[in-house]
């Protein structure tokens, strides 16, 4: 099953059109890489986080240009060819153009490009451009939170699931640490004491700091989304340990993982399935779970995602998808604003 999108030879094919800076931007960073337009990366590197959800304050819009900055900084120092386009996804961006203008405007600021040569888009939509052309596949992400993708062949996004740990994000580190706390203090409830005699929250409380109620509460209403999926690691620690409950979340992961492929498939045809995300690398036990779930219909194959070098390859050549994934978002909001 090939992966890895015909988009970047079709543009490398359309001939030479300058160097390429491709960022993909989330909020414990940002990967960056700068490409030539046969396609060959030229150098790569990272800064700090950022995501669209910056945008809706002062200070966080300070950060994104410091941020920016600071890259541009580093291209200069590292004497690399400056880049004639960006493609930047952004992590908590989906068919908003006004907010896309903005950071836009912001990034090409900070690079001295024009604001036509800067293109945003959704990290997600980079991911799966990474993955796969426009119409040949679904991609499954799991990360701290979880979402399943299609770009068709007009360039629109079709999505299931990417709703937030509050609703949903079935599958992703989020989702996996909050079962088992939610696990953890309903045998609590009915048996104070017994986490003693379990693997899973006796890792769980290492993680959090103690036993007391107080430091799992702290931790997950104080916390960060991305701290609280991070004890998902504690989650594997117990299942490498034997821990049937941490096991059977794991599994469990990988079957909500299914469930988002399983609602796009039902709603668009059977097509390949890239799983991709930091959480489908915790455990063996969460592709198992998917693929289980799916049956011997499903074809899934895990991928490592290198979105930046995507993005910086499309920048290159001014891909035709990019222009194909912004005109199809303008069609999708005239579409939800009604006549």
């Amino acid at each position: 099953m090939e992966l890895r999108s015909a988009a970047l030879h079709d543009a490398a094919a359309a001939g030479a059109s300058g160097t390429g800076l491709g960022l993909d931007a989330g909020g414990t960073g940002t990967r960056w890489a700068l490409s030539d337009a046969a396609g060959h990366v030229l150098a790569q590197g990272s800064v700090g986080g950022l995501t669209a959800l910056m945008m809706g304050s002062e200070v966080g819009r300070e950060q994104i240009g410091a941020v920016l900055r600071q890259l541009a900084r580093d291209l200069r120092t590292g004497g690399m060819p400056w880049p004639r386009r960006v493609v930047a996804g952004f992590t908590a961006y989906s068919e908003d153009p006004p907010l896309r203008a903005r950071i836009e405007a912001l990034v090409s600021s900070a690079l001295d490009l024009p604001a036509d040569r800067v293109c945003v888009c959704g990290d997600i939509a980079l991911a799966y451009l990474d993955c796969f052309e426009p119409g040949a596949g679904y991609l499954v992400y799991a990360g701290t939170g979880s979402i399943a993708a299609y770009i068709d062949a007009q360039g629109q996004m079709h999505r299931a699931g990417g709703r937030g740990g509050l609703l949903d994000d079935g599958g992703s580190g989020y989702w996996i640490a909050r079962e088992a706390m939610r696990h953890i203090w309903r045998a609590e409830d009915e048996q104070p004491g017994s986490w003693r005699g379990s693997a899973l929250a006796a890792s769980v409380f290492e993680h959090v700091g103690g036993s007391e109620w107080s430091r799992s509460r702290d931790f997950f209403y104080q916390g960060t989304r991305g701290q609280v999926g991070e004890m998902a690691q504690a989650v594997v620690a117990a299942a490498v340990q034997g821990d049937a409950v941490a096991l059977r979340l794991l599994t469990q992961a990988g079957a909500e993982l299914a469930r988002l492929a399983t609602a796009l498939t039902r709603r668009l045809g059977v097509r390949p399935i890239a799983l991709a995300g930091r959480a489908v690398q915790l455990h063996p036990a969460i592709e198992h779970g998917m693929r289980d779930a799916l049956g011997p219909t499903g074809a899934v194959k895990v991928v490592e995602l290198h979105a930046h070098e995507t993005a910086a390859r499309l920048a290159a050549n001014d891909a035709a998808v990019l222009r194909q994934l912004v005109d199809a978002e303008l069609a999708a909001v005239r579409q939800a604003a009604g006549p």
